[in-house]
């Protein structure tokens, strides 16, 4: 393996299922503790990571709204889910004696930083995790969207986008057998063929700052580590 990380700054994007493991719902403290146990492999090689987690373990805005829910109602609740796994990834975090910090885009003194950029800048300079929580603070926009806002405001070399498969593919491999991985694709690819890897918001706000999306399976243990140091399966899309 590789001892210089291809990117000295990440953010990482995830779904809030990642953190449910094999359950139907909420949190499973083992795989929450796995996923910190990646990232603290990754920080301890001097990557300075940032995080963005979505949350469909404990409510998912367009899904409420669609059950007939005020959208924006909705919309709100999610981004309180986020903050319930923002803090739950930020105790794993500091019990492997990473120094973390929880920022949300709604104000919750009480249990975490508001999210100023100066101050999540300085975080990160001193080599600390910071979780941005509560998505962009408004409603309609998705935590994709909200990834690439806060990457491209922390100057990231590269959004990392951990999902459960190993990339971006022609169709859903898991219906699809035909399907086909491609290990490269450009912004525009992924717009124009309408690839589900992220909303076009987000990939048009990745592109417009030049910030390359690598699409890696992060249920696979040290898979974040192996993808940084260009040893892991992956699909990275850029200019």
């Amino acid at each position: 393996m590789s001892k210089t990380p291809e990117y000295k700054r990440i953010l990482l994007k995830m779904s809030g299922e990642v953190l449910m493991g094999d359950q139907e719902f909420g949190l499973d403290p083992a795989t929450v503790n796995r996923v910190a146990d990646d990232i603290k492999e990754s920080v301890d090689q001097g990557v300075e990571i940032c995080v963005v987690v979505g949350a469909g373990n404990i409510f998912r805005g367009v899904s409420g709204a669609a059950q007939g829910m005020d959208r924006t109602t909705a919309d709100y609740m999610g981004m309180l889910g986020i903050v319930i796994n923002a803090l739950a990834l930020q105790n794993a975090l500091e019990n492997l004696d990473i120094q973390t910090r929880v920022m949300s885009a709604i104000p919750m003194s009480a249990i975490c930083e508001p999210y100023i950029r100066r101050k999540a800048m300085r975080h990160m300079g001193k080599g600390r995790v910071v979780i941005f929580a509560a998505g962009t603070g408004n409603p309609y926009f998705t935590t994709d969207t909200a990834a690439a806002l806060r990457a491209s405001e922390m100057n990231c070399d590269a959004l990392l986008k951990g999902t459960k498969v190993d990339g971006i593919y022609s169709a859903d491999p898991q219906t699809d057998k035909s399907a086909s991985r491609f290990d490269s694709l450009s912004y525009m690819d992924v717009l124009t063929k309408d690839l589900k890897v992220m909303d076009a918001t987000a990939v048009s706000l990745a592109r417009e700052n030049n910030i390359p999306i690598v699409v890696f399976n992060i249920r696979e243990k040290g898979n974040l580590a192996k993808v940084l140091n260009n040893n892991g399966v992956c699909t990275t899309v850029k200019n």
